[in-house]
């Protein structure tokens, strides 16, 4: 009975693990992908700047294909110490994700406070040899959400030291329209824009992260069980 009960967690976690082992896998292939074709895109902080969307999938993949691997050999194998591994590295992971959310919530405003200063120190980056990444990310940004500067579009003439913006921020596009007059820039600041937008989209975020939390719940639920069963059969044999 014992047996026939590893034998079924066995199979789940390694089909759990599987897929947890492909998405890292998309995930890496998704980042090596943005890093080879779009350089650092979305580059936005001066303080760090290998902060990107690129590097940041890259090693998220990495540590999820890493996790996924040591689940898999560990059902497999019915390794005792892989799966104890899965367990502690997938509880880690979850803890730190919890204390970064409960952190973020409890210090909504000095993050915020620090992200606009940051990301005016960047807008001085902004055309500069080396920054393609920021340039193509700040350009993308206010084309798409209709706004101009971290909190006015003023934020601009520090960086040129003169009463002009980047072409991204014209209502109508066309070559060196940052240079007119201000009536034909967008006038809405891009860190509250942004803002207002993930706010609007707080649902799907808070779905995404549940689904997460869930999928690591669950995760965290097969190693341990299949522990157990692995403990129990090593005992029953003896």
């Amino acid at each position: 009975m014992a047996r026939g009960c590893l034998q079924g967690v066995k199979y789940l976690m390694f089909a759990f693990n599987l897929l947890f082992w492909l998405g890292g896998c998309g995930i890496l292939g998704v980042g090596i992908w943005l890093a080879a074709t779009q350089g650092n895109f979305a580059t936005l902080s001066s303080s760090f700047p290998s902060l990107s969307a690129a590097n940041l999938l890259i090693v998220t993949g990495t540590f999820v294909m890493a996790i996924g691997f040591v689940g898999c050999i560990g059902a497999i194998k019915e390794n005792k110490c892989l799966l104890l591994t899965f367990f502690v590295l997938l509880l880690l992971v979850f803890l730190l994700e919890a204390s970064l959310a409960i952190l973020f919530f409890a210090y909504t405003d000095k993050i915020d406070r620090y992200a606009q200063r940051d990301l005016k120190k960047g807008l001085h980056l902004y055309g500069t040899p080396g920054n393609v990444g920021l340039t193509n990310a700040w350009s993308i940004i206010q084309t798409d959400f209709r706004c101009c500067g971290v909190s006015n579009y003023t934020d601009w003439f520090e960086v040129y030291n003169a009463t002009r913006v980047p072409d991204s921020c014209c209502l109508e596009f066309s070559e060196s329209c940052g240079l007119h007059a201000p009536g034909t820039w967008w006038k809405a600041p891009c860190y509250e824009t942004v803002k207002v937008w993930l706010q609007e989209n707080l649902l799907a975020v808070g779905v995404f992260g549940l689904c997460t939390a869930l999928v690591q719940i669950l995760g965290l639920t097969f190693a341990m069980t299949m522990y157990c069963q692995v403990v129990k059969a090593d005992t029953y044999c003896a």
